[in-house]
């Protein structure tokens, strides 16, 4: 029996450690907690005697997600993870799988009329605003539900949603498919940029990517030099490298290099990573040619931080950059380009609005200020056409508030919160706009694009040739402000 008078007085941490938690249960006595908790890679069964705090793992479950259930007396304990059903004996700390099966005719058809009914009817029960930006949705039904009948897949089907669903001329909106093929291509990386003038046979390496598969010292792969055999094939001018790395990521695979300075070849052995992996590599590769350039051109004086998403781990990376390596810049510039979006407006804007009112000195210098926890020195913001949902919140709010001057590309107008469901066939995946947000003045922000104080786009021509005006003219503008 619970006493609820003053409950709120009497809260209490239940585990003595900090992990991700699925699922918890307590047994019948109140006296064990059993919890599904992940530390690191994946998900285990977890139990902590609440009086003694004596806690263990009971098994290995190595999933990424999963759910516990009591039986009507509390006795046996079942755990659904992976799409299966196991009975748990927890004093053996052994699972029993509970075999299911069964059939049924499913009318596909029918099953899509249905799922076409429930995204029309939630639609029209959560848009954020009452007059649909002017569309009449129950017009939208009565054209698109008949084309139901020529649909002849999920694929076609997540089509006929999204376009009615962008008739709404929203963000955060539309269908997607999600199904899949086994055994499809995948081409692997080998970490390096390919010098594609080079006309003779094998790959010519332009560049070895920092940490990608050939950036090791004992490996000594360099520019200039030639890879000429992949497991053992002779790599001819003429053909498409993907050929020798389709689904070879995280495998061992036998490579020749050739060096022409040295004139000598030798066979090393690496493992080839996925174009995902890659993308990463790539982006970290950016970000130190950016930190590089505002280091020189300030001449020591600036920092820069590129923020992709709004997230917590951006977040402390942010944080981290700009209290720890540019504490003592007088200035920092924030990179929001291609910022996919979050939930981080609020986060950013208190941190990068510290207003400096005392410092810890001794006679000959200043040890210390408050407030310490916020960036309290001059910045500017980057922003492009592809940063949206938060990368447009917060580039409006840094606007409002006014922070420091925008530099780049109006940012479209994408300040608003994402409502997605996977519909039931497990294929496909649509959402629509619930909430939106407002400007300081009151107007809406969905299609209410935020435009820089400083216009500026990176032109075809430069920006191939590594030059980024748009990161040119934010160092130019910061230094103007910090030298006065």
């Amino acid at each position: 029996k619970f006493e609820f008078d003053d409950i709120q007085e009497r809260k209490v941490r239940l585990t003595i450690h900090s992990s991700r938690l699925a699922d918890a249960v307590l047994s019948k006595d109140s006296e064990k907690l059993y919890y599904i908790a992940k530390f690191d890679k994946d998900y285990n069964l977890w139990s902590t005697t609440l009086r003694t705090k004596e806690t263990k793992k009971l098994m290995t479950i190595g999933a990424s997600a999963g759910s516990l259930q009591w039986d009507k007396e509390m006795k046996h304990l079942f755990l659904l993870t992976k799409g299966n059903i196991y009975k748990v004996d927890l004093k053996a700390k052994k699972k029993e799988p509970i075999d299911i099966t069964g059939e049924m005719i499913l009318d596909v058809a029918a099953e899509r009329e249905c799922m076409f009914e429930h995204v029309w009817k939630r639609t029209k029960s959560m848009f954020y605003i009452s007059n649909y930006h002017g569309i009449d949705w129950d017009a939208m039904k009565e054209n698109y539900q008949p084309k139901l009948e020529s649909v002849g897949d999920d694929f076609e089907f997540a089509e006929l949603l999204s376009e009615m669903l962008g008739e709404l001329n929203v963000s955060h909106c539309g269908a997607r498919y999600y199904g899949s093929m086994s055994g499809g291509d995948k081409t692997a990386s080998l970490g390096i940029f390919i010098d594609y003038d080079f006309e003779g046979d094998g790959i010519k390496i332009a560049e070895v990517i920092n940490n990608g598969p050939l950036d090791k010292k004992h490996l000594s792969a360099a520019a200039g030099m030639i890879i000429t055999d992949i497991d053992g094939e002779k790599i001819g001018r003429n053909v498409d490298i993907a050929k020798y790395l389709n689904r070879k990521a995280g495998k061992y695979i036998l490579l020749n290099i050739y060096d022409p300075k040295e004139k000598t070849d030798k066979d090393i052995t690496i493992k080839p990573i996925s174009l995902g992996a890659r993308r990463v590599l790539l982006y970290k590769r950016w970000v130190k040619q950016n930190e590089k350039i505002v280091e020189k051109l300030s001449d020591g004086t600036l920092g820069y931080v590129h923020i992709p998403g709004m997230n917590d781990g951006k977040y402390r990376d942010t944080y981290d950059k700009a209290m720890g390596k540019y504490f003592d810049k007088k200035g920092i510039i924030i990179d929001t380009r291609f910022n996919g979006g979050g939930d981080l407006v609020g986060d950013l804007t208190m941190f990068l609005t510290g207003d400096r009112f005392m410092e810890y000195a001794v006679e000959d210098r200043v040890l210390g200020v408050e407030p310490s926890y916020r960036w309290t020195k001059p910045s500017v913001l980057m922003v492009n056409e592809a940063n949206y949902s938060d990368g447009h919140c917060f580039a409006c709010a840094y606007q409002d508030l006014g922070i420091g001057k925008i530099i780049g590309m109006p940012v479209p107008g994408t300040c608003s919160f994402a409502g997605w469901e996977m519909l039931q066939n497990g294929n496909v995946l649509w959402g629509s706009v619930p909430i939106s947000a407002k400007n300081k003045k009151g107007e809406w922000l969905e299609n209410n694009q935020t435009v820089p104080e400083i216009q500026i786009k990176n032109m075809p021509g430069k920006i191939d040739k590594g030059i980024d005006q748009q990161l040119l003219k934010a160092i130019e503008d910061l230094m103007k402000t910090v030298e006065k």
